[in-house]
């Protein structure tokens, strides 16, 4: 775990199994492609709706709080696919001032280049690498931003899935 301020950003390897990794990916279903020059370009479900993706969530929920020492639940739910040519930038992401976590779980079909960044005031501070079952873990707030980057045209086979869930504090 990498403490920044009062921030957490850690990464679990291994955080569902393999085939487990590919079940969800195959019931994300439904993706809208945005293609905003100045913003990104990607493929995306918001929110996902499949009960047993959510489900899936919850023992990973449960790491999360562990991690943060915070009783946490699912506020949103979406999933983001990055092909060749495709990315996010950090200054459109949106700003959190409530210091909820970001899990990030990587469902991707195999390893790749492609790279989820987490900036603090615009500098890298946290990077979670493309390995499909891995778990990011980060909290964010007002100055702590995300990128997906770029997912070279020159590996026209690279598929970059990714579920993101945002947890709350239970009241």
């Amino acid at each position: 775990m990498i403490p920044v301020g009062s921030r957490t950003a850690t990464i679990v390897d291994d955080a569902v199994s393999p085939s487990a990794v590919g079940e969800l990916r195959a019931r994300l279903t439904g993706y809208a492609r945005y293609a905003l020059v100045d913003r990104g370009s990607y493929d995306a479900i918001e929110p996902v709706a499949d009960s047993t993706v959510r489900a899936a969530l919850a023992p990973l929920i449960a790491i999360a709080s562990r991690t943060t020492d915070r009783q946490l639940a699912l506020t949103e739910l979406r999933a983001i696919r990055l092909r060749a040519g495709d990315y996010l930038l950090a200054h459109h992401d949106r700003i959190h001032d409530d210091y909820p976590i970001e899990l990030v779980l990587d469902l991707s079909p195999a390893a790749s280049a492609a790279e989820l960044h987490y900036r603090r005031r615009g500098q890298v501070m946290f990077r979670m690498p493309s390995i499909p079952g891995s778990l990011a873990i980060v909290e964010r707030g007002p100055t702590v931003t995300s990128n997906h980057t770029y997912v070279s045209k020159r590996t026209p086979e690279v598929e970059v899935v990714r579920l993101v869930a945002l947890l709350g504090d239970l009241r």
